[in-house]
């Protein structure tokens, strides 16, 4: 179920209300306002108020509150040089897994550590939490082992996936989640100045000749964290382009070969799982995506 409301947090406020929570979720939308969602939400679950939102002064608000000026506590996927999950704030009962500070992807043992967590007992009498943030940045592995918590999720515990797309994970565990959709807001309908370069760059993708588009690729090279994140986005703001595109043609009446297009969507979205589920190479995802970019208009 997609909630295609523009503000989602009217429909969990409710649902905080009614007390009709769901054992999972999965947040989806660009921006930060996804996890600020999940992050109030679950603080919500865990407030003895009953007005659907956090009241910021009953015990469990104040202690799941961060301080004035007070920066999380960084994860590390290793568990080496930082904990591999934190409390929100420091309520016991409320989770929060991200990619560690230098990790490419959210790591499996990430996931043996909440699930570890979420078998211990609660330690208040109301509901727990679990945050994945990064949700997209699973593997395959850590997904699967994710999936037998939302197969059989402890007791009065909801467990809440963040992602920018939720293309990215697996089908089996996008549909034991009850789905919420972020649209953009209109503060966000304005490109980035990185953004406005690529969709220039995009609009000769189809003339550029292959090495232009290897050189065009080879910028997604370097620390593979900050350059798969480049790609991602860079494969977000290719999608759309495309689809206007199609769908600017298809409105002029221009006759199409629909294959070349549906190739290149496919394509992108390959990439988008090799980045998260493979630990692909961004240079080489990059190179395959702007050569069917290429193709997708001839």
């Amino acid at each position: 179920m997609t909630d295609t409301a523009r503000d989602p947090w009217n429909r969990l406020s409710r649902a905080l209300s009614a007390r009709r929570i769901h054992s999972a979720y999965l947040f989806s939308g660009t921006g930060p306002e996804p996890a600020e969602t999940a992050l109030r939400f679950a603080r919500g679950l865990a407030c003895s108020a009953e007005d659907g939102a956090p009241c910021g002064r009953c015990d469990a608000c104040r202690r799941s509150e961060l301080g004035d000026g007070d920066e999380p506590i960084p994860l590390d996927g290793t568990g080496k040089k930082g904990p591999l999950l934190r409390h929100v704030g420091d309520h016991p009962d409320l989770l929060w897994v991200e990619r560690g500070r230098d990790d490419t992807r959210v790591r499996i043992g990430q996931i043996r550590a909440l699930q570890h967590a979420l078998r211990l007992q609660a330690s208040e009498s109301g509901w727990r939490a679990a945050v994945v943030a990064d949700a997209e940045w699973l593997n395959q592995e850590a997904q699967n082992a994710l999936l037998r918590t939302l197969e059989e999720p402890p007791p009065r515990t909801s467990l809440i996936l963040v992602t920018q797309s939720p293309a990215g994970l697996l089908a089996t565990v996008r549909s034991r989640c009850q789905r919420v959709l972020f649209p953009r807001s209109r503060d966000d309908v304005a490109p980035s100045e990185e953004e406005a370069e690529w969709l220039e760059r995009l609009e000769g993708v189809t003339q550029a000749s292959l090495p232009e588009l290897l050189d065009w690729a080879e910028e997604f090279r370097g620390v593979r964290a900050q350059a798969a994140e480049s790609l991602t986005s860079f494969l977000q703001v290719a999608s759309a382009w495309l689809h206007r595109r199609t769908t600017e043609d298809v409105m002029a009446g221009r006759e199409l070969d629909p294959s070349p297009r549906l190739q290149a969507f496919a394509t992108l979205q390959q990439c988008r799982k090799g980045l998260a589920q493979r630990n692909a190479n961004p240079q080489m995802m990059a190179e395959r995506a702007l050569i069917a970019l290429h193709d997708a208009r001839g």
